[in-house]
């Protein structure tokens, strides 16, 4: 069994997991109009971390070198994560996983790039940096896997631990905002003109978002919140060779990765009690999506997108996402899909208006990306006494 030791979020909303919660409940939206020119010309929706805060926050660390955006966020999200569990980072059974599409992006700047050593750029060189900060004696692994990097390292992290290689996996999804992917995003005109609308009527595509998120495993069940623990009890992935860019239009891809996943955590369609989208905003992806759910016959389930209150954070969306699904079983406590209000896909699906407090045991947290690829992950609340 794989259980949560801890986890942190730091998104447009806050630095910890309590207080993106805390914003969360009181509606706030981190979603706000942009006129950074060296990110984009013109002015746009975008969600991004305060850099203010992150540098004061970064500070209280006391750094001994130069570490970029990227890596600070890393750092800080990692180092909040541990001080809530009780896993030794520095130990040979730990491992550190960095689940990212783009990384230190923001180095193709010339003027950036010069701080550092060129390898910086690449993602491996990234990760060791982290890996060397936290004094971990193992290679770190990269996952980048498009959107579905998140989940996916979720998924890695599990089998790692069940093969008993190693006792505890630190997974740390990252990435930040950059001139680069917000114009390749514009390529495809896929970047919505206001705050994104998952699965609404009205939605014009997506809300390009930064942020990290950490979540700690252990195959020992010593993170435990108040009476329960959470068990990552299932995933799986799959590809639906679609489109590089363009999702399947039956939803079969990620229905086969929502049915491997149940299936491995032994669970059927009425234990499932909520379902964390992926929810971007856009005319196909949220149509793939409501197909894929209605094809598993969850589509009275009460199904919300966080993309809504911070956009969609790329590697780190899964591991955000995943830790507020965690969050609503700890709580049993549903929370609105922001910025919906008529639905826009041809399921019926049972998008979550308001806040609601109902008994929760399983949460599905869904992701899908470039590719054609697919996530699907089982969460578990249960009791300490199981």
């Amino acid at each position: 069994m794989v259980f949560l030791a801890g986890d942190n979020i730091i998104s447009a909303l806050g630095f910890s997991t309590s207080e993106n919660v805390g914003k969360i409940i009181r509606g706030y939206c981190g979603i706000n109009v942009s006129d950074d020119a060296r990110l984009y010309p013109e002015p746009l929706y975008i969600s991004c971390v305060e850099t203010r805060i992150l540098e004061n926050e970064i500070s209280k660390i006391h750094l001994q070198k130069e570490y970029t955006r990227f890596e600070k966020l890393a750092i800080l999200s990692i180092s909040d994560a541990l001080q809530r569990s009780q896993i030794e980072i520095g130990h040979q059974n730990t491992l550190i996983i960095i689940s990212t599409t783009k990384g230190n992006i923001n180095l193709l700047d010339k003027t950036q790039a010069a701080k550092y050593d060129k390898q910086r750029i690449h993602l491996w060189s990234a990760a060791q940096e982290i890996q060397r900060y936290f004094k971990n004696p193992n290679t770190p692994l990269v996952v980048s896997n498009a959107c579905i990097s998140g989940l996916m390292a979720v998924i890695v992290a599990r089998r790692l631990l069940k093969t008993g290689k190693y006792s505890n996996v630190v997974i740390t999804g990252v990435d930040i905002m950059s001139e680069f992917i917000i114009s390749g995003f514009q390529s495809f005109q896929a970047i919505s003109p206001e705050p994104c609308k998952p699965f609404d009527l009205n939605r014009s595509g997506i809300t390009v978002g930064e942020g990290a998120g950490t979540i700690i495993l252990t195959s020992k069940p010593t993170g435990l919140n108040g009476d329960h623990r959470i068990c990552i009890s299932g995933g799986a992935s799959s590809n639906d060779a679609n489109h590089i860019s363009g999702p399947s239009r039956t939803g079969d891809g990620l229905y086969f990765a929502i049915k491997h996943a149940m299936q491995e955590a032994g669970v059927g369609k009425d234990e499932i009690d909520y379902i964390s989208a992926h929810g971007t905003g856009t005319d196909f992806n949220d149509e793939m999506e409501a197909k894929a759910i209605a094809w598993a016959s969850l589509e009275n389930k009460p199904v919300n997108s966080y993309k809504g209150y911070f956009g969609h954070t790329m590697g780190a969306a899964g591991v955000i996402e995943s830790i507020l699904g965690i969050q609503s079983l700890i709580r049993n406590e549903l929370f609105p899909s922001m910025g919906f209000e008529k639905l826009g896909v041809s399921e019926d699906l049972n998008i979550i208006r308001e806040r609601k407090h109902i008994p929760l045991s399983y949460c599905l947290k869904l992701g899908s990306g470039f590719g054609g690829c697919n996530a699907a992950v089982v969460y578990r609340k249960e009791s300490m006494n199981q």
